[in-house]
């Protein structure tokens, strides 16, 4: 199972914004990476990570924006043109040596487009369901963004974006994909 050491679970505003400082972190990581091993392990940990939550929000957070914000729609279709980029990003990522110099370029410009798509998600969705839900609601959002990474694939997969896909391909796609890290680990 991915970890996501993200110790607020009460709030899925601050669980996720919790998780994208935490992906940033990762992403420091990678670049400080002192091997190749050392890299290929952070990378690993990172993509994992980038694909549960991508994933969590997908199914929980913007079928909800969409139903509780205003212009939620644009927001929503918005962010999910960029989920789409990140997913065909990253598998090419995944693609390249991960020792080469195109990779660390790459994966610079990979971060700075996971960032920029983290701030928008952060302003445009995150502070407009603070102010539309009560606690309640953000802490039943918490647990269900939980359960749904708990089962997200781990991997990339474009093209499945919307609620209803990952609802219906997601966990075929995380068997095959926790299954295919798990022999990747065994044999390294």
């Amino acid at each position: 199972m991915v970890q996501t050491f993200v110790q607020s679970t009460d709030d899925v505003v601050k669980f996720l914004k919790d998780q994208h400082n935490l992906i940033k972190d990762m992403f420091e990581e990678v670049f400080s990476a002192s091997s190749d091993d050392a890299r290929r392990k952070a990378f690993t940990e990172l993509r994992q990570l980038l694909a549960v939550h991508e994933t969590a929000e997908e199914m929980v957070v913007h079928p909800r924006v969409r139903n509780e914000v205003e212009g939620g729609d644009i927001i929503v279709d918005a962010r999910l043109i960029e989920e789409h980029d990140a997913k065909e990003q990253l598998s090419a990522l995944e693609a390249m040596d991960i020792s080469s110099k195109e990779f660390l370029d790459e994966l610079t410009l990979f971060r700075g487009a996971v960032i920029d798509h983290a701030e928008r998600e952060e302003v445009e969705e995150f502070s407009k369901l603070q102010r539309e839900l009560d606690a309640d609601d953000l802490g039943r959002m918490a647990k269900a963004v939980m359960a749904a990474e708990a089962i997200a694939p781990t991997r990339p997969h474009a093209g499945v974006e919307s609620a209803k896909l990952n609802f219906a391909v997601g966990p075929f796609a995380s068997m095959l994909d926790r299954a295919r890290d798990a022999i990747k680990s065994a044999i390294a």
